[in-house]
């Protein structure tokens, strides 16, 4: 059991055992949706609940709740294995023993199969099966007050089990029984559940490759001797040896040696990264050339592995809008059923005329082919698949209503520093109105280096470079959007920024970017270049054709913007934006269409948060980051494509998975009451309805999707 504070509210984690199948999700789905709990996440193939609430002292309450259902709640689902007899698929082939010898009557002449009471005996350990197994289920969901599809299957196996048992005692012949159709009822569904719960595993399968990753060794350094200790053991502050060919345990700083390290689980880029001193490296990355010694920074819960992994389990919880459809008819199915099961069972016998036998299997058939199941997985099937393998290709979705978000977006709004262009500023000149140039670059490096904005970064990086004379700050303050306040000791005030947003600038000064002022003296013009991204243009040109329009923001000076714009072919250019201007901007392009955000700094987060889906790169600040609904691990701007039709791709998988689910019902009950199915080919069909959803949603994994 864990839980994560997310603002006002506490996102409470259980592990819940018991859960065979998308119906036991379902009921605890909807008695904590009855409960008023937000963000509810409920996964039987990992076994865990996930809900948000305000007041977490219900937690125990509601943990009663969801026992009383007939599951368990358990601290850590590692250690508690479920028992043999507890197994589903034990559970199908108990069945399949004792139902096989039921079916073959129907073909084989052996006398004693015909038998009443061998039949009976052949079937009692199944149907009692059945009982414990669904009737369990189905008395607790009914008594919560959340009906679900075992009711179905109680009814409809038990309706059999009695019309025959009379049948037997009565002595009333062959006609009146019906045990091997009770027998194989439970048997396919059993069957069914197996298969769903094998299927569904697959489609979490990205997070537990990522899970895997994390179970590494590391090699410590303590006191001049090596350790191997598990790489959950490790501290921040520990010195680690990763040699080729290893995994690096943890994230972390290198001290000495040189490495091509392989990040492709991260970035989805396959080119090695060549790492040197100080250069960061990540927990689960692979050492393909050269050995490290390195400083761990960040463990456990906060590497950035586990918190990607953290990412994709919450991303699933987030419900996209279209399956709120499927939600609402699920709310209603089971009841909806049995009153037409009746209404067959009344039709049939009383107007029609058929026989008691005739229209009891109608009503029994309708009871088992009805399968809300289809419904119920047909968006989070299609939702995991997608987050996995957009998470494979770099791309961190947030939520799974994200997904659906994108869809239809007629905007692509790009900040231009550091997303369209590679953030890597040169110094072209640096216009000093005194003669010490060298106080001059040495005043810019004190105040850029407490910056995070690449293009401090940048300039910090080349200034160590050239001749200068540190400067002494007593305090050092960013402003979103226009630069970087400073004091001296000596009490003099400076700013570092744009000239043109505070309102100083000299006329003529086109060819510089930033300004430097010491009490509101212009000290130096600083002129720097910024290099477009390669794949810029190219990424332009695929949204046109895909008629999304892309558009250029930036707090960048108009020259500027525009000499970008035109080189990469973006024709709508909004430049020298703060970002409550770029938040004016963004709400106008929102009321004309489905409207994305991409940026990367610190004045992009308002933005990124107002646009209907806001993307942040990796590289960039962890105010950005947190802002966005989607972070962009690779820097590539391929991925921006990538993430479109993944997106794409995912929405039409999940219309195509609820078609399914609601064709088959509307096609399915009709034939069962008209006596078209018999229940035993109710219950096959009903069991492979599921089976054909997740297929559907597994064909995204490998679905070419990026042409």
């Amino acid at each position: 059991m864990g839980k994560f504070v997310t603002m006002a509210e506490q996102l409470i984690e259980l592990n819940v055992t018991g859960m065979h199948c998308n119906n036991c999700a379902l009921s605890i789905h909807k008695l904590l949706e009855k409960k008023g709990f937000h963000h509810i996440f409920v996964d039987f193939a990992s076994e865990e609940v996930k809900f948000s609430t305000v007041d977490e002292s219900v937690v125990p309450d509601v943990i009663k709740n969801i026992e009383g259902l007939g599951f368990k709640v358990v601290e850590d689902i590692n250690i508690n294995n479920e028992h043999f007899y507890e197994k589903v698929e034990n559970k199908f082939i108990f069945s399949l023993i004792f139902t096989i010898p039921l079916l073959l009557h129907m073909v084989l002449p052996w006398h004693f199969l015909h038998n009443p009471i061998v039949q009976l005996i052949l079937c009692l350990p199944v149907f009692t099966l059945g009982c414990l197994h669904f009737g369990k289920s189905a008395f607790n969901s009914i008594k919560g007050g959340v009906p679900n599809m075992d009711v179905l299957i109680f009814v409809g196996s038990s309706s059999a089990f009695i019309y025959s048992l009379i049948g037997t005692f009565q002595n009333l012949g062959p006609d009146y029984l019906f045990y091997e159709t009770c027998a194989t009822i439970i048997t396919l569904v059993l069957l069914g559940n197996v298969l769903e719960k094998r299927s569904v595993s697959q489609t979490t399968s990205a997070v537990k490759d990522l899970v895997k990753i994390q179970q590494v060794k590391a090699t410590r350094l303590l006191n001049g001797e090596t350790e191997v200790i598990s790489a959950r053991d490790v501290r921040p502050g520990d010195i680690l040896l990763v040699n080729q060919g290893d995994k690096v345990p943890v994230d972390g700083d290198v001290l000495s040696g040189d490495a091509s390290i392989d990040e492709s689980m991260l970035t989805g880029e396959s080119i090695p990264v060549e790492k040197t001193k100080y250069d960061q490296v990540i927990g689960g990355t692979i050492v393909q050339r050269g050995n490290i010694r390195m400083i761990a920074t960040k463990v456990g819960s906060n590497t950035i592995l586990a918190q990607i992994i953290e990412l994709m389990k919450r991303a699933q919880s987030a419900k996209p809008p279209v399956q709120k459809l499927g939600d609402r008819v699920a709310a209603i199915f089971v009841p909806a059923v049995i009153g037409i099961s009746l209404l067959t069972f009344v039709i049939t016998y009383w107007v029609f005329s058929i026989g008691f036998q005739h229209s009891l299997m109608n009503a029994i058939a309708v009871l088992v082919i009805s399968c809300p199941c289809a419904m119920g997985l047909a968006t989070p099937t299609a939702v995991m698949v997608g987050l996995g393998r957009a998470a494979k290709n770099g791309i961190l979705i947030k939520g799974g209503d994200t997904i659906e978000a994108i869809a239809n977006t007629k905007y692509v709004v790009f900040d231009k520093t550091g997303t369209l262009t590679t953030g890597k500023f040169k110094i072209r000149q640096i216009k000093a109105e005194t003669d010490d140039i060298e106080k001059v670059r040495g005043l810019i490096l004190s105040i850029e280096e407490r910056s995070n904005h690449p293009i401090a970064q940048s300039l910090v990086k080349e200034l160590k470079s050239l001749p200068l004379k540190k400067v002494i700050l007593k305090s050092v303050s960013e402003e979103k959007g226009l630069g970087m306040r400073a004091e001296d000791i000596d009490g003099n005030h400076y700013f570092l920024g744009s000239g043109l947003k505070s309102g100083t600038s000299k006329p003529g000064t086109d060819d510089f970017n930033l300004f430097l002022y010491r009490n509101q003296q212009l000290l130096a013009q600083i002129s720097i270049d910024d290099e477009i991204k390669p794949d810029a243009k190219e990424l332009i040109a695929k949204l046109k054709k895909m008629d999304i329009i892309p558009v250029l923001l930036s707090g960048d000076r108009h020259s500027k913007c525009i000499q970008v714009a035109q080189a990469i072919g973006i024709d709508e250019v909004h430049a020298e934006n703060l970002p409550e201007q770029k938040l004016m901007v963004i709400d106008i392009y929102k009321q004309k269409g489905k409207t994305v955000m991409i940026g990367d700094g610190i004045n992009d987060a308002p933005a990124l948060t107002q646009a209907d889906v806001g993307v942040s790169m990796n590289d960039a600040s962890q105010v950005a980051i947190q802002s966005a609904r989607v972070i962009l691990l690779n820097t590539d701007l391929h991925s921006v494509v990538k993430f479109l039709q993944i997106s794409k791709h995912t929405l039409i998988t999940i219309k195509q998975n609820l078609f399914w689910a609601f064709a088959y019902n509307i096609v399915a009950i009709p034939l069962a009451a008209i006596g078209m199915l018999n229940p035993m080919l109710g219950a096959f069909a009903m069991a492979f309805s599921d089976v054909v959803v997740i297929g559907n949603s597994l064909r995204l994994k490998k679905k070419n999707i990026f042409n």
